[in-house]
């Protein structure tokens, strides 16, 4: 079948991508699905920061590509071996496949599934190969997903069901945003309550780690970011403190705040600054967790004796530490409850047309979650 995708053909193209239109609309030709995949009609689309950090260049991927990883739809077609999805469900895209059956995934942490890794990197997806073509021949897929199209063929292994009276719009963000800010709270952290906690960086995933520290009854809850509108939204939210990071003291301030230093720390800013100030608001014996991407060649020094003397703890965190059919139905649960408002941090919907410009709000800082509406 063919249908409309957002490719991505060069990196680094000029500020302003409304001027520059690093991607363009094109008519595309979709395999379909294989074994073990599925036809999905693309309902809403999330536009991340890791999308922007593709198309800037700051996390190269294998071009052309068919862009987009965040996104929510219904099923449209089944291929062999998917007995356990119907035509009709809705379900939302993840952007890291897992196998089921590498060592990683048989231990519980899908989030580092060693094949879903590498079909990624490659621009293919989790059963190998490609299944979107342009007029000059095979394009990428985007993290197993492309979802920046009106249709998609993915893997089983990318998709979870979820309930039909969930709003696309919602849905999208449980992908991606949701599952990693929460899920670096509650998985890779394990925070419980009454614990201290800061948040760097409120784009999208840091404000759901706000959220997810909140819904895990941790307190008090400090945000730090440089754009006053993002502190606002996040004491809106349940932040009991807020903290400019542009201020000369910004450490000293959250240190203030989380008497002498908050318990656990989130870094998800994507920049080695931003770490490096998470580090340094972190109290002895804390833990500072990081789900921010830099560009590959980044590095943090860290302070060994002080690692050892104080037993501090630097963590990663991949997609929340998360197993998938599990968290986002849990989260869904919770955002049901009001517990979770995800929903705030819908910055606005707008159509594929306009996804260029909707880019530079976002570089921009402007706007927390953008999403394409089809």
């Amino acid at each position: 079948m063919q249908t409309t995708a957002a490719v991505l053909r060069t990196l680094g193209a000029a500020r302003p991508y409304a001027d520059s239109r690093p991607l363009s609309l094109e008519t595309v030709t979709l395999d379909p699905p294989g074994r073990d995949e599925v036809l999905v009609a693309v309902k809403a689309a999330g536009l991340c920061h890791s999308d922007l950090s593709v198309i800037n260049g700051d996390r190269p991927r294998p071009l052309p590509m068919a862009l987009g990883h965040e996104a929510a739809g219904v099923v449209e077609a089944l291929g062999e071996g998917v007995t356990d999805l119907e035509i009709g469900d809705h379900v939302v895209m993840v952007f890291m496949p897992s196998c089921g059956h590498c060592d990683p995934c048989a231990g519980g942490r899908p989030a580092l599934c060693e094949p879903g890794a590498a079909a990624n990197g490659r621009g293919e997806l989790l059963g190998g190969g490609r299944r979107v073509h342009g007029a000059e021949g095979d394009l990428n897929h985007h993290l197993g997903c492309s979802a920046f199209a009106a249709h998609a063929v993915v893997s089983r292994r990318s998709l979870v069901k979820v309930d039909r009276d969930l709003p696309f719009e919602h849905a999208a963000l449980f992908g991606c945003a949701v599952l990693t800010g929460v899920g670096a709270v509650v998985n890779t952290a394990g925070v419980r309550a009454g614990q201290s906690v800061a948040v760097v960086g409120l784009g999208g995933v840091g404000l759901s780690s706000v959220l997810g520290a909140l819904a895990a009854g941790a307190s008090p809850v400090v945000a730090v970011d440089l754009s006053e509108e993002k502190l606002a939204l996040a004491r809106s939210l349940g932040a009991v403190a807020t903290v400019n990071a542009g201020d000369a003291d910004a450490v000293e301030q959250v240190r203030a705040l989380t008497g002498g230093g908050a318990e656990f720390v989130f870094e998800m800013a994507g920049s080695v600054r931003a770490l490096e100030a998470a580090w340094r608001m972190t109290r002895r014996g804390g833990t500072t967790v990081t789900a921010g991407l830099p560009p590959p060649e980044a590095a943090l020094a860290v302070n060994v004796v002080q690692l050892v003397a104080e037993e501090r703890t630097l963590k990663g965190s991949y997609i929340g530490t998360c197993v998938p059919g599990r968290d986002i139905p849990r989260y869904v649960a919770l955002f049901r409850q009001g517990r979770l408002p995800v929903d705030r941090l819908l910055s606005g919907t707008i159509g594929l047309e306009r996804i260029n410009a909707a880019f530079d709000d976002l570089a921009d800082g402007r706007t927390v979650r953008t999403v394409i509406k089809f």
